[in-house]
């Protein structure tokens, strides 16, 4: 009897654990796709808005696709900046703008608050310190234009974006 008893047991912790599902992170939402515009180098990040992808080029004609969140109208910008800042677990400081629409928000959130919208990581882009590529604590704004220029990922995807980038890399950003 004892043994069928423990095959029970272990019959209804295999459900339980089919029912929770996976005990791993969620997918993320990258993949390894051709990156016809051959005209960057492995190491550049290419961030295309209208898409609200950001590439990472891998190999000539390869990249990691990432799906990002992508600024607001009228926060949109274009141009080349490169990696000046890296952090992991980052506090923020709300910019000026930012703090005039949110008079509420406090002057310093701390790294690892939940209520911190950096995430997991920033990658600060410059020069000028202004916008960054960073993770979220609001995972449903990614694929929307919903920042104020900056660009947000998913804190999975950030962290892995985050070790394959260094200080000097260059992030092209176009329409």
């Amino acid at each position: 009897m004892s043994r069928q008893v423990a095959t029970m047991r272990f019959a209804l912790a295999a459900l339980a654990l089919c029912a929770a599902g996976p005990a791993v992170t969620p997918a993320a939402a990258r993949e390894v796709v051709e990156m016809p515009d051959t005209r960057y180098y492995p190491g550049t990040i290419v961030i295309r808005t209208n898409e609200r992808r950001l590439y990472y080029v891998v190999a000539p004609g390869e990249a990691i696709r990432y799906t990002i969140a992508v600024g607001k109208a009228g926060k949109q910008w274009r141009g080349v900046k490169y990696v000046e800042e890296m952090q992991v677990d980052p506090a923020w400081s709300p910019p000026a703008e930012v703090k005039r629409d949110n008079p509420r928000l406090p002057d310093v959130i701390p790294g690892g608050s939940p209520r911190n919208p950096m995430g997991a990581r920033v990658i600060g882009l410059g020069p000028g310190g202004e916008y960054a590529i960073h993770g979220t604590n609001m995972p449903r704004t990614v694929g929307t234009a919903a920042s104020y220029g900056c660009f947000r990922m998913h804190n999975n995807d950030v962290i892995d974006l985050y070790a394959r980038v260094q200080m000097g890399t260059p992030v092209v950003v176009l329409p």
